[in-house]
């Protein structure tokens, strides 16, 4: 009589991973919640080094001014109602500047994203455009509207429509074309299409330029202000660097580095909001 014996395999068992132990693991991978005021961090940092500096006699007073210096000289300058006249004057050009080409910016994206005529007869200009640099139209723009507000104007319209098509063409460019034929087979007309699926996606890339776009009108400004100016933030500094006050030139700087992270922080908070649908690294 014969007896067989069944040997059971030794292969192991894997104890399945429990949803807690899952999450967890998730969670390592993404950076973690986000720290209450993070941005204000390094520059915050910054400030204490350059203070720590100032304090320690490690910079000259002459070139780099301490930090209660630039102070005091920005409460004077606005006590005398300087500084409050020259920012308005920049906020006024900057926001008409910003305001055409973000019209622009976003038309012409459109009109480009939406059709191959379009895209055809607008984006190659474009490209050719950003390939240009823009400070070197200055000249050319004087010719052509003087040497008043006007060129400023258009030339802060052209820092900020550049990126703003950019980023919001790329954006159309990128939208799967499985949700086109989907809106095909829907029944959908032009606008809706338009509403439901071209500005969903084209958004994230939209903020990202509207982000660029602001800086960018901040940064032709500071140039555009030293050339026949009579007020402003650059002409401020223009004529505190005739006499050799740094520390009026840094009060200037702050200022544009003040208005420059607000602005980009207002844009962050309203991109937060109008895209709070996105599940992202950043929220």
């Amino acid at each position: 009589m014969t007896t067989t014996t069944t040997t059971a395999a030794t292969t192991p068992v894997l104890a399945p991973v429990t949803a807690p132990a899952a999450r967890r693991r998730r969670r390592s991978l993404a950076p973690g919640r986000r720290l209450p005021a993070s941005r204000l961090v390094g520059p915050a940092l910054l400030l204490l080094l350059w203070a720590a500096a100032s304090a320690a006699g490690r910079l000259d007073p002459g070139a780099v001014p301490a930090p209660w210096t630039v102070l005091r000289t920005g409460v004077h300058l606005w006590t005398d109602g300087t500084l409050a006249t020259d920012i308005l004057t920049s906020l006024q050009r900057a926001g008409a500047g910003f305001a055409i080409g973000l019209t622009a910016g976003v038309v012409l994206a459109l009109v480009s994203g939406l059709s191959r005529v379009g895209e055809a007869l607008i984006d190659g200009s474009v490209q050719l455009n950003r390939a240009i640099p823009t400070l070197g139209l200055i000249p050319l723009f004087i010719l052509w509207l003087g040497i008043g507000e006007t060129f400023k104007i258009a030339i802060i319209a052209i820092v900020v429509y550049i990126p703003i098509y950019l980023n919001t063409h790329a954006a159309l460019s990128g939208i799967d074309h499985r949700f086109v034929e989907l809106a095909e087979v829907q029944g959908l007309s032009r606008l809706a299409f338009v509403r439901q699926i071209v500005i969903p996606g084209a958004l994230p890339g939209f903020f990202v330029g509207l982000r660029l776009g602001v800086t960018g009108s901040w940064l032709g400004l500071v140039v555009l202000e030293q050339i026949n100016a009579t007020s402003g933030l650059g002409y401020l500094m223009f004529q505190a660097q005739n006499y050799g006050q740094s520390d009026v030139i840094l009060v200037g700087l702050l200022v544009y580095g003040v208005f420059g992270l607000v602005s980009d922080s207002a844009v962050r908070i309203v991109e937060r909001r109008v895209l709070s649908w996105r599940r992202t690294l950043s929220n």
